[in-house]
This record gives C-alpha cells, structure tokens and sequence, in this order.
C-alpha cells in the first residue's frame, strides 16, 4: 500500500531552520505542503525559499519566544507543527567555562524549548486537530559528552521535558523526541575534519555514512503526520545505529 504524507493545510514552525539540520527539516514540510515558518536570530546568508515565511528572534528571551511563536500561528492562521531544532554549543574546558558560557547554553538547548514548547500549546490545545511539538535531541543525552557538558546536560534535560510534557498534554498535543547523531551539514568539518579523518568517522556508523539534515526531516514530517497520531513521549533514534564501542578498536 502506497503511503503518502500530505501536511497541506497545516502550519510549522521550524526554530533554526534557516541552515543545517533545521533547513532540511523545513525543506521536507515544504515538500509536503506545509506552511513554513522558519525563526532564527538572524537571516541566512543563502537566501530562502520565496514561499517561507521568516522571523527574527532570540528564542533564549521568553518573551521573545512566545511572541515568534504567536507571530507563526498568525501566518498560518493555526499553528499545527513546532519543532525545537535549535540549539548546539562550541567545545569548551569543563573546569573552565566561564558561567556565562554555561548559563546561555542551557538557555538555547533546554530553556528555549521549553519557552516554545509552553506558548505552542497555547494554541495548539484549543484549535481542532490540537497539535505535535517534536524535540531535536542529541545521542549526548545518553552518554558522556566531554567538552561539552552543559549542551550534554541541557539535552538530557530536553529528553525528560519531551516526556513529562507528553504526559501533561495528551491527547490534544503529542510531543516527542528525534535523538541526532552524527550529521554532514554545511559545518562538518569543523566537528568532523576532512578527507581521510572525515572517512574513518563515517566508516565506524553501522549504516555506513553520516546523516543529511533530510534525513531528520523525513522522521519529523512522519511525526507531525496523522500517520504517527498514537505517538507521544517517544524518543526516535536517528544515529544510523550509533557509535562503536572504543574497545573494540583496541589493539
């Protein structure tokens, strides 16, 4: 049986979705006939897509938060989709970080969620259909995260907020989690290197090659989708079967 997912009609909201991982989510709701909306501190260096609709704001600002995800619904005339995309921390000494540093990456990967998350609900709850709120995880969540333990800690703390909300607000709004793994954005090889170095990372993931940024999408789009109704509080790998173990690289 052919299966084919059609948002149109319906409303998303995509925050950092202007680059990277966030874009090609926006792209597959695009694709599937979603009304997007994409929210980022600043606008792209590539120009987006004529059809998609921007606003600046800085989501680690509640208010700010809030107000994006009203100026969303007001475009669509609904809001029906949010996916909390984004987020990430550069690498820092965790004996060292200053406090500011750590405040504001929680702020971004945890807080802002939750600001976004709360005023969805406030339209979402009370519109027919309700809604779906989708949580961009990280596999840091469920394992050490050196140099990085603030954004480690905050996305653990994501995945406890997708579940806790998930239980709050069913059945009219469904919230869920995509944990993330490695994935080849437009800044890979910052995070990855190059050539040989890039080759042996993606040769340890068991499917054989990193994650696109569409790839999260097709997993985001089948969320929001009437398809995956009776889906909440799910934690969905997207890791191409995840890290080996470093003992057996051993010699």
């Amino acid at each position: 049986m052919a299966v084919e997912i059609d948002l149109t009609g319906r409303t998303v909201l995509v925050t950092g979705g202007t680059k990277g991982v966030g874009r090609g989510i926006a792209q597959r709701f695009a694709e599937a006939g979603a009304t997007v909306v994409v929210c980022a501190r600043r606008q792209a260096e590539d120009p987006l897509p004529s059809d998609w609709h921007f606003i600046a704001a800085d989501l680690r600002d509640g208010d700010a938060a809030w107000a994006a995800v009203d100026a969303a619904a007001a475009i669509g005339g609904r809001l029906d989709i949010v996916v909390n995309n984004a987020g990430g921390s550069p690498p820092a000494d965790s004996a060292e970080a200053p406090t500011r540093f750590t405040q504001r990456i929680v702020e971004l990967n945890l807080l802002a969620p939750y600001y976004v998350a709360q005023r969805a609900h406030h339209h979402m709850h009370r519109q027919p259909g309700g809604g779906s709120i989708i949580n961009i995880g990280s596999v840091v969540a469920n394992r050490p995260s050196p140099t990085t333990a603030a954004y480690g800690a905050a996305k653990a703390g994501l995945k406890q907020l997708t579940t806790t909300l998930a239980m709050e607000w069913a059945p009219r709004v469904r919230v869920n989690t995509i944990t993330v793994g490695l994935i080849l954005t437009e800044q890979a090889e910052l995070f990855y290197g190059e050539g040989e170095t890039r080759q042996r990372i993606e040769a340890g993931i068991p499917m054989g090659r990193f994650a696109l940024p569409t790839d999260v999408g097709d997993i985001a789009v089948w969320l929001a989708s009437d398809l995956a109704g009776y889906v909440t509080g799910a934690e969905i790998a997207a890791h191409g079967g995840g890290e080996r173990p470093p003992f057996l690289g051993a010699e």
